[in-house]
């Protein structure tokens, strides 16, 4: 996630329109060296790639799902001049692309969670109930949108999802009100999802806007969030050669989670269980830099209170070969999106 703020930061030859969150925690845990290839899972607006690039004479592969910030990063990529290759896909395939381009193993991988500033703030993408648009949230353009999902559901998955991915206390009234209200005309802005939200979820002055987690869980939901998160981390530990690093901003408590425990799985030794004792004892894959997350301070907040929530985990890759067990236990359950949009 990145800040709206107007920089004079000199990378790579040219002004950054966003200053990422963490970005100098980031770059020194990712240890650039000359001649290294890193992989920045997380795109947006360009502004850790960036840093990269001006933190050594490196390569950096930079993904996105997002169609439109694949767009935006063309002057990045000239001023770059051959040290900047970006592509549009999810960060769970980053090993896959990486593999495209003739890359085995890579250096580093920087995976920045959730939403860019540039998406929340264009209207037209529908991820803010700050300003009207059509609700959408999709991150990339295909597939159920958010308005899918409000508008077939049932109101028992409606309140799942409300409840494990926002959190909400009042998941169940948010569910039965968007079901009651749907009845008697389509919610297909974000303004009238926001509206509904306000009417059953009371708050006190100096809260955060009623409507905050349902939206929150809704794209969560719709863009396979967690889902991603522990795919992508799953191909970064393929993909990191011994000594590479894996740097992680999360934004969510769901997410933070997941990449702990997944950092923590893989820095302990695995042993054969006593029912198959001719397993031999797997060593770490991983080796976790951080004990605890890493925060933004007091300044940093200041200036950009989105990164409030913001947390960063690092690790560094072993020699060991990379764990090839599903990631599935990490995430909660939840049903299925094609099966509650109805979309086939």
């Amino acid at each position: 996630m990145t800040m709206g703020r107007d920089t004079d930061i000199g990378v790579a030859g040219g002004l950054a329109r966003h200053v990422p969150v963490l970005g100098p925690a980031a770059i020194e845990f990712l240890n650039l060296r000359d001649d290294g290839i890193y992989v920045d899972g997380t795109f947006g607006a360009g502004g850790h790639s960036r840093l990269m690039l001006a933190g050594a004479d490196c390569r950096v592969i930079a993904i996105d799902r997002d169609q439109t910030a694949i767009a935006h990063g063309g002057d990045l990529v000239e001023a770059a001049a051959g040290r900047l290759t970006l592509i549009e896909e999810r960060f769970s395939a980053l090993d896959r692309a990486a593999r495209a381009l003739g890359i085995s193993a890579v250096d580093g991988v920087l995976l920045d969670v959730g939403v860019s500033s540039m998406q929340f703030d264009d209207a037209g993408r529908g991820f803010s109930f700050r300003l009207d648009g059509p609700l959408d949230m999709r991150m990339g353009r295909a597939g159920a949108s958010a308005a899918d999902v409000v508008a077939h559901a049932s109101e028992r998955d409606l309140a799942s999802i409300i409840a494990v991915l926002g959190e909400e206390r009042h998941a169940r009234a948010v569910a039965r009100a968007i079901v009651a209200a749907r009845r008697a005309a389509p919610i297909d802005s974000t303004r009238a999802l926001a509206d509904i939200v306000a009417r059953v979820v009371r708050t006190r002055p100096g809260d955060i806007h009623p409507a905050t987690r349902t939206f929150q869980a809704l794209r969560i939901f719709v863009n396979d969030e967690l889902g991603e998160l522990a795919a992508a981390l799953a191909a970064a530990e393929r993909v990191l050669k011994p000594g590479g690093r894996l740097v992680v901003i999360s934004f969510h408590s769901l997410e933070d989670r997941i990449v702990k425990s997944f950092i923590a799985e893989r820095s302990a030794i695995r042993r054969g269980s006593r029912h198959l004792p001719e397993l031999a004892a797997m060593q770490p894959s991983l080796h976790a830099l951080t004990r605890r997350p890493i925060t933004p301070d007091a300044v940093e907040i200041a200036v950009n209170p989105r990164a409030r929530s913001a947390k960063l985990r690092a690790a560094e890759r072993t020699a060991a070969a990379a764990v090839t067990t599903d990631t599935g236990h990490l995430l909660p359950r939840l049903p299925a999106l094609d099966n509650v949009a109805r979309i086939r």
